[in-house]
């Protein structure tokens, strides 16, 4: 969570997003980030981690595909959708958010990118201002479950907090279809670690 916040105040400096723009997004993912968290705590641990290695699989599968037929087809235009139908970007990331935690921003940066045409960098920015009140709901929910170890937690968003604005930083440099690619192979090895042992 507090990864998450330096992340997109860091992103918002480089893409400035309206201040009521921001408050809606954050506001419509709030409803339905705390559902999806309540449905996640209630889940037996291995069919959750099986729903989220599915997930990665399939996002890996859209974003493989999606690199490959722009670079094949000299990179057409994506379709734009008008950006009244934002808000439904945040349903999902919400729900996400909800059910995964790091889920809001896995999805919510390829839909933009794919569906409104936005530059990588900047959709992992307007990603981050969908999640931020999402995140947080997920955590105070996890955190009433009982099942948020802090003493593991508390050194791990420190360490997070230490390396994210050179992360940002290095994001605005690269090429969008590099960013586009480093994602994609992220995604690749938090399958390979999600999947069980032995």
């Amino acid at each position: 969570a507090p990864n998450v916040v330096l992340a997109f105040w860091r992103y918002s400096q480089h893409h400035p997003i309206a201040l009521r723009r921001a408050l809606t997004l954050g506001a419509v993912s709030i409803v339905v980030s705390y559902p999806a968290a309540r449905l996640a705590v209630s889940l037996d641990h291995h069919t959750l981690r099986w729903i989220f290695i599915g997930f990665l699989l399939w996002l890996v599968g859209y974003l493989g595909w999606q690199l490959y037929a722009r670079r094949a087809k000299g990179a057409p235009a994506p379709r734009i959708l008008s950006e009244r139908w934002l808000p439904l970007v945040s349903v999902v990331a919400g729900a996400f958010s909800g059910l995964f935690t790091v889920g809001g921003g896995t999805i919510s940066s390829p839909m933009l990118v794919g569906l409104f045409g936005y530059r990588q960098a900047a959709a992992q920015g307007l990603g981050l201002c969908m999640i931020v009140p999402s995140s947080l709901v997920a955590m105070g929910a996890y955190t009433h479950a009982g099942v948020v170890d802090w003493q593991l937690g508390i050194p791990l968003a420190i360490g997070g907090l230490s390396t994210i604005s050179r992360g940002v930083a290095l994001a605005q440099r690269l090429p969008d279809r590099k960013l586009r690619g480093i994602f994609l192979v992220f995604l690749v090895i938090t399958v390979v670690l999600m999947l069980p042992k032995g």
